[in-house]
């Protein structure tokens, strides 16, 4: 009989230290804390009927990346996929190591992947506005030296976006990849720092599909100098990208005029909400140019309990943003249901 074993004295001293991300499915009517649209592409699932199941998918998701790279206006070769953002994320970590800087608070990922590679991440505080720290990002750069620094640009949690200035000079300043974070972009018009990759070598972008109506999919692009792409290729795993994803996302890409009504309902809604929640006395919303709403409250874990009782789910940030709790923009019907819910329970004193 084999000796009995503890396999977590088998585990990397940065695992052991590490809690599992949180993504828990909570029985609710009106969904609203994932940062998903709520508007899908149903019709694109008709490509899917065409798929030999039994062959592997295309290493290099040519179709998806050509049609990207039209979009954006840069060659095929800028662009590498990814199983999400995420796994990108985890490829350029890989590639060029720590350390690892980020403005905190923003995606847990960057640090959570930074640990669990036995890299040091560096999280530098943002400034009272939730703009970067331009003094501290710099201090930092020079004293740590990092390898990559990522920007997330609008922010999550918070929703804003950076000063472009700020971002440029932090940018500049990097001696290794500078990589902005772009998941929210389009819910906040123009090009984004795409017009900067021409200027900016050590300069890489990240684009999702997750957040315009098809987060099923998990379709995540790097754009960047070639030289960049190649050397996150080599750690690259192969058939990353399934060809049922990719098969919908060509197919869903063809959609443009639905994919920006669907931004533009978005954007209407989340302006219309933030100017309700400015109107319900103790709630404090801040700017947002993502597709989600930061808020303040006086007493966050009550007002989170009874949306959840009424069948609203929101997200509870307030262990990393004071008093804070992050609705995601829905259709309106949901934004009706969330804010008439908010207003019952702030009136009857549960959110004090």
């Amino acid at each position: 009989m084999q000796p009995s074993m503890n396999i977590k004295n088998l585990v990397k001293k940065e695992v052991a230290g590490l809690k599992a991300y949180s993504a828990r499915e909570i029985p609710c009517r009106v969904k609203l804390d994932a940062n998903e649209s709520p508007y899908g592409l149903g019709d694109a699932l008709k490509a899917i009927e065409v798929i030999d199941t039994n062959r592997y998918p295309d290493p290099e998701a040519k179709k998806v990346r050509k049609i990207m790279a039209r979009d954006l206006r840069v060659k095929p070769g800028n662009i590498l996929q990814g199983n999400g953002s995420d796994e990108l994320i985890y490829y350029l970590i890989a590639t060029f190591g720590g350390p690892v800087l980020y403005p905190v608070p923003t995606f847990s990922m960057y640090g959570i992947i930074a640990q669990a590679l036995g890299e040091k991440g560096i999280g530098i505080p943002l400034d009272k506005n939730f703009d970067l720290d331009t003094a501290g990002m710099l201090s930092a750069i020079k004293r740590e030296r990092p390898k990559l620094v990522f920007l997330s640009s609008p922010n999550n949690p918070t929703g804003n976006c950076f000063s472009a200035d700020r971002m440029l000079k932090i940018i500049g300043a990097a001696k290794g990849i500078a990589v902005v974070d772009e998941a929210y972009q389009p819910f906040a018009g123009g090009q984004g720092f795409l017009t900067f990759l021409r200027d900016y070598e050590n300069l890489a972008i990240l684009r999702t599909l997750s957040k315009i109506g098809l987060a099923a999919l998990r379709m995540g692009f790097l754009i960047a100098d070639e030289t960049i792409i190649e050397e996150v290729n080599k750690v690259r795993l192969p058939f990353n990208v399934n060809s049922l994803s990719q098969a919908v996302a060509v197919e869903a890409l063809k959609e443009k005029k639905q994919l920006s009504s669907f931004v533009r309902s978005i954007t209407a809604e989340r302006d219309r909400v933030s100017r309700e929640l400015e109107k319900l006395e103790g709630v404090v919303p801040f700017p947002s140019e993502a597709n989600f709403i930061l808020f303040r409250v006086k007493d966050p874990d009550a007002v989170y309990e009874s949306l959840l009782k009424k069948g609203i789910l929101v997200r509870n940030i307030s262990g990393t943003v004071g008093g804070c709790l992050r609705v995601t923009v829905g259709r309106p019907e949901e934004n009706r249901a969330f804010l008439e819910a908010l207003r019952k329970i702030l009136i009857s004193g549960q959110g004090e």
